[in-house]
């Protein structure tokens, strides 16, 4: 789980720390106060016993754990004694045209701060791509994008959080081994428990790392002795740019261009396992569309095919670094926002020049019958949900291609009747 998952200052308004609705088992009403008994026998049996194999003492455990009840407004709570709510399809739900993600004025508001935090950090960050490669734009929409540049509230107790969630969720495995690491940041003296906020989902700080990333990524940059991801922002900077190098941030490498690609060269194309040197694009006619050459370094490396629209939106030509902020959060929008977005910031750069056309206005029960006849006829789909991912796009692309249609690499109400 990346990291995320608070009314944030109107130029972000990015819903980090308000959680949705509880989503405990439908028609079930759980005793609460016996199921708070049970919560603090697991603390003092099994956790304490899980946390002392991995080395917590059992003064720490006493003392981060003490006064912790469960916090029942989270999200994703399966109570001891009820079932999980059957996952629902959201089969008539539409989803979003990826246009809304790009929302000017937010883009503008996000830039112009970045900016000038650019030149307020400008020396921390010259240190900090000298470390670890990475520029500071990347660096700074990240910031932007998480947390605000560090503006956003962090409501939650993190303990309470992942105690909650490990006690009684869809994901207790996973969330007890965040508590775990919350438990060894506390020992080793990173951060006291009271002090560790964090998101609905124990997302914490500027950085909105997990604990286990927090143990992995996080570093010192000030000198102080320890990371600090709420209050340093060296620290925080410097940490979002150690968790990219070490995802495989390709230094010297931009993040992708946006591009024109001719009629005549399939859509169906995109996706990070069909990479090819970018020269290759190239010489297809493919084009920046800005007019620029693609910088002479790139030419010989590797460049990836990304349509997210389809024929009905921006298309590029992303490198390896693109997937890599996907790591920090499993999005194509989001790796796009944060590339044109540090675009903005270093460059002074504006929107995707292609305008995003009219899509997304299909219901998720209508594409998932799309998904379901394309994996019929062999086509890898990817997830079967509804959601048009780059796999989908392409095989149907494919599938357009073959049966005399103009590739659109994008699900439309007139393929409904077709693809069957």
């Amino acid at each position: 789980m990346k990291k995320r998952a608070g009314v944030l200052p109107a130029i972000l308004a990015v819903a980090l720390t308000l959680p949705p609705l509880a989503a405990s088992a439908q028609n079930q009403v759980p005793d609460k106060a016996a199921i708070e008994k049970q919560f603090q026998r697991w603390i003092a049996s099994d956790l304490t016993a899980d946390a002392k194999k991995a080395g917590i003492s059992e003064a720490t455990i006493r003392s981060a754990m003490k006064g912790i009840s469960l916090n029942w407004t989270l999200p994703d709570l399966v109570p001891p004694g009820t079932t999980p709510p059957k996952e629902q399809a959201q089969t008539q739900a539409e989803f979003s045209s990826p246009g809304r993600y790009f929302a000017e004025q937010r883009m503008q508001l996000l830039a112009s701060t970045g900016r000038g935090l650019a030149s307020t950090y400008g020396s921390t960050l010259k240190k900090i791509e000298a470390a670890y490669g990475v520029p500071g734009g990347i660096i700074l929409a990240i910031w932007g994008r998480e947390t605000g540049f560090g503006k956003a509230k962090m409501p939650y107790s993190v303990i309470d959080v992942l105690a909650t969630k490990a006690f009684m969720s869809t994901r207790k495995e996973m969330f007890e081994q965040e508590l775990i690491a919350a438990l060894t940041m506390i020992q080793r003296g990173d951060v006291d428990a009271e002090k560790m906020r964090g998101s609905w989902a124990g997302a914490m700080g500027q950085t909105q790392f997990m604990p286990t990333s927090y143990l992995k990524y996080a570093v010192d940059f000030d000198g102080d002795g320890h990371p600090d991801i709420w209050n340093s922002v060296p620290d925080a900077l410097a940490s979002i740019a150690h968790y990219l190098q070490k995802e495989g941030w390709q230094r010297g490498r931009d993040w992708g261009f946006e591009v024109k690609i001719p009629e005549r060269v399939s859509c169906a194309q995109e996706g990070p396992d069909l990479a090819k040197p970018i020269s290759q694009w190239a010489s297809t006619g493919i084009t920046r569309i800005s007019g620029k050459a693609f910088p002479s370094q790139d030419l010989k490396a590797d460049g990836m095919m990304l349509v997210p629209a389809g024929r009905s939106g921006p298309e590029f030509v992303v490198t390896p670094n693109f997937y890599v902020l996907k790591q920090y959060n499993n999005s194509d929008l989001y790796a796009l926002f944060i590339g044109n977005l540090a675009d903005r910031i270093d460059y002074g750069s504006g929107p995707f020049e292609a305008p995003w056309g009219d899509v997304g206005k299909m219901l998720r029960s209508d594409v998932l019958a799309m998904q379901k006849a394309l994996v019929k006829k062999g086509y890898d789909v990817g997830n079967v949900d509804g959601l048009p991912g780059y796999k989908t796009r392409r095989s149907l692309g494919d599938w357009q291609a073959k049966n005399g249609l103009a590739p659109t690499c994008y699900p439309d109400a007139s393929l409904k009747a077709k693809l069957r």
